[in-house]
């Protein structure tokens, strides 16, 4: 067989050396690896905290040649040719805009209309939701452009990895301007700070191909033929029609949008929906408990994260959405409404931590909502989000609860500061949930402060509600064709449509979707 040219290798060293660039090629000269292979690259780097010391695993490309591939793949967008195909795409997050840029590469045309307004734009209505309890409809936390994910803390990992290749995500961010390190990292982030700027590249990219990109755009009807089987376009609030195959990707919180379908007869279904709280804990006191430290992280480990999952009466409830070093905000979407979410910033740098826990919910496990039929799960969740809204000020000042206080049953005497910036006040969480949620949540967080000594005691509260974790419906759709079993031309994508959950596999479906589509226009 002979020598190889390359070889890759684990290489696990102290958060000192995994941090410092030259202590990484002086630890590898070491221990003996850079005498016969001359070159080296990181190509993936995680932190083991399952246990103290904590230490940085490297896995490490070493080369003979140093003719291994050093620069990450990048896509030649085209400009398209007079004549090409429409596509319209409806909703500019992450699911619209890489359907957008895959139809480009397949030459074909996207007409990407949002209901929101452009990122910077759309900063200026979200600040002032929480500075003056303003809420713009149509630009908030859930809508305009780069969807919901943009003010967040730029998650770029899922759990499935059956939806397609995560690295091809990746490496369009990167190329758009993510830094490279989310090529390597385990748990690769961008960040509400960083993040924008990397959509408004995406969304240049396609205008400069010819592309169309339109903002404050709302859709409001879905253009059928005469016999209600093929989508031929959509229909705007401003009465204009656009014609082409239909990609419908509006994300988890477009309610109206659902609505219209459901009142044309295009078939809908419920989806499990999970719900429960935001939890916030000092970030040292989390960086105290999964590193194994008193002293915390220290000068070379990242701002802590967590990941808890257990079962409560048949159910799932976890942890969703962490946040290191973020701020808890004000995910509503219109007025009467209570939603929290989580966001930071790429350098994690803040005083707090915070995570959605939430407890898995199937249609049928609240009763009294079963003859909403289709939209059960739907009206569940905003018949929650009103009644934690009704239950304080009229503000969005949020409902909150220590986490030991409800373990045992107690309102709260007291709260700590929050970075949650309306405000909180003292409630009772099992007054405000069904039993069915608060009882398993109580039951999780007794299990996980058995395993995470400091976690369930007096510094942590928990702010309700989280309620945004995912489409309360799913729009069937056939597998292999991935357009609605019933209407031809009519493409449900992302995480609106029940097929994705997070900025990467929201773009994986996107993408996904588009190339089925140009398959079955050149097969005829």
């Amino acid at each position: 067989m002979g020598n190889p040219s390359t070889k890759e290798i684990i290489l696990t060293v102290t958060p000192e050396i995994g941090a410092s660039q030259s202590l990484i090629e002086e630890e590898l000269k070491k221990r003996g690896f850079l005498e016969e292979y001359k070159y080296y690259r990181i190509i993936r780097r995680s932190i083991d905290a399952r246990r103290a010391p904590v230490r940085v695993n490297l896995s490490i490309l070493l080369s003979k040649t140093g003719d291994f591939i050093t620069e990450p793949n990048e896509r030649a967008y085209k400009p398209l040719e007079d004549g090409a195909r429409n596509v319209v795409i409806v909703g500019a997050g992450p699911a619209g805009l890489f359907a957008g840029l895959k139809a480009i590469e397949l030459g074909l045309k996207p007409i990407i209309v949002e209901r929101g307004k452009d990122v910077d734009s759309r900063k200026l209505d979200i600040a002032a939701i929480s500075r003056e309890g303003k809420i713009n409809g149509e630009s908030n936390y859930c809508f305009g452009e780069g969807g919901a994910g943009t003010y967040s803390d730029g998650k770029l990992y899922t759990r499935s990895k059956k939806r397609g290749d995560i690295r091809e995500v990746l490496e369009i961010l990167h190329q758009f301007g993510a830094g490279e390190d989310i090529l390597i990292e385990a748990h690769p982030h961008i960040g509400s700070d960083k993040l924008p700027k990397i959509i408004k590249n995406i969304r240049n990219k396609i205008i400069e191909c010819r592309g169309e990109v339109r903002f404050e755009t709302k859709m409001t009807g879905l253009l059928l033929d005469e016999e209600g089987k093929r989508a031929e376009g959509i229909e705007l609030a401003s009465g204009e029609k656009i014609y082409g195959p239909v990609f419908l990707a509006t994300g988890h919180s477009a309610r109206d949008t659902v609505r219209m379908l459901h009142s044309k007869g295009v078939g809908i279904e419920a989806k499990g929906l999970a719900i429960g709280v935001r939890l916030e804990h000092p970030q040292e006191l989390i960086d105290r408990i999964q590193y194994h430290s008193p002293k915390g992280r220290g000068q070379y480990l990242p701002a802590a994260e967590y990941s808890f999952v257990d079962q409560s009466e048949g159910r799932g409830v976890y942890s969703f959405c962490m946040c290191p070093g973020g701020v808890i905000v004000p995910a509503v979407s219109s007025e009467g409404q209570i939603v929290v979410n989580g966001m930071s910033a790429s350098a994690r740098s803040g005083r707090w931590a915070n995570s959605g826990y939430v407890v898995e919910l199937h249609p049928g496990d609240i009763k009294g909502f079963e003859e909403e039929g289709p939209l059960e799960m739907m009206v569940l969740q905003e018949a929650l989000e009103k009644k934690f809204h009704e239950e304080g000020d009229g503000s969005l000042n949020a409902p909150a609860q220590r986490i030991d206080d409800f373990i045992n049953h107690r309102i709260s005497k007291d709260l700590p500061s929050t970075s949650y910036a309306p405000g909180i006040h003292s409630s009772d969480f099992d007054s405000l949930f069904p039993k069915e949620i608060s009882n398993r949540l109580r039951e999780g967080l007794q299990k996980i402060g058995k395993r995470s000594r400091g976690f369930t005691g007096h510094e942590g509260i928990m702010l309700g509600l989280e309620s945004r974790t995912s489409s309360p419906v799913r729009i069937p759709r056939d597998k292999e064709k991935r357009r609605h079993i019933e209407i031809e031309d009519f493409y449900p994508v992302g995480e609106g449509a029940g097929y994705a959950g997070g900025i990467v596999s929201s773009a994986l479906d996107g993408m996904n979707s588009m190339e089925a589509y140009y398959k079955q226009l050149s097969n005829g």
